[in-house]
């Protein structure tokens, strides 16, 4: 990347970036028998209902109520359910500390990028200042849209006037990225913080 076309727009996922997000490891120290772990799994986190609650289409309480009717369990015991997820969605520290490290570098602007319910996010948001670092956020179920779906990607750079060839996203997800660059977003697929900021830095 040439010194003109400088990064000064760097653009985070949340889930797996940011915050936490191992959903076996939740559904695991959920429930202990295996055919309610794999009930879970199939019935709530890989159903397409999940999918759904990401893009605005249905609210949790619907989630919860559909994901028990499914399982044949209460509908108090999924409500549990994402009381507990809620809980696992700690921090990524490195990350958080990189993040405020770029908030102090002049004319680089911050923004979100993230496939997460409505009521997931507020809780994120009421709960951790550094979100208040971001110029601007994009959460899929605010707008109706899903990475990897380019629509996404090209809401995001009108809503907020970028110019991609000064922009970079980083996200834990393969098919993300992918999606990404081929709409001529740059993108660094996130392993590790350490990885991130060695691939981020020279771009800077």
């Amino acid at each position: 990347m040439t010194v003109a076309a400088r990064v000064r727009n760097v653009v985070f996922d949340f889930g797996g970036v940011l915050v936490s997000w191992r959903p076996q490891e939740i559904i695991d120290s959920f429930y202990s028998e295996q055919h309610l772990r794999d009930s879970l799994r199939t019935h709530a986190f890989q159903h397409d209902d999940w999918l759904d609650m990401d893009r605005g289409m249905l609210d949790e309480a619907s989630v919860v109520r559909r994901s028990a009717a499914r399982m044949a369990r209460p509908e108090s015991e999924l409500e549990a359910m994402f009381e507990h997820l809620r809980a696992a969605l700690t921090p990524i520290e490195p990350t958080v500390a990189l993040l405020r490290e770029l908030r102090q570098r002049n004319g680089l602007k911050l923004y979100g990028l993230s496939n997460m319910s409505e009521a997931i996010f507020a809780h994120l948001e009421g709960r951790h200042d550094f979100f208040k670092l971001f110029d601007g956020i994009v959460v899929s179920a605010a707008v109706k849209l899903l990475k990897p779906e380019p629509a996404i990607y090209e809401h995001l750079r009108d809503r907020f006037a970028l110019d991609f060839a000064e922009t970079v996203f980083i996200d834990d997800v393969a098919r993300n990225v992918e999606s990404a660059r081929r709409v001529g977003l740059p993108a660094i697929q996130f392993v590790t913080t350490d990885q991130v900021r060695r691939e981020l830095e020279p771009l800077l």
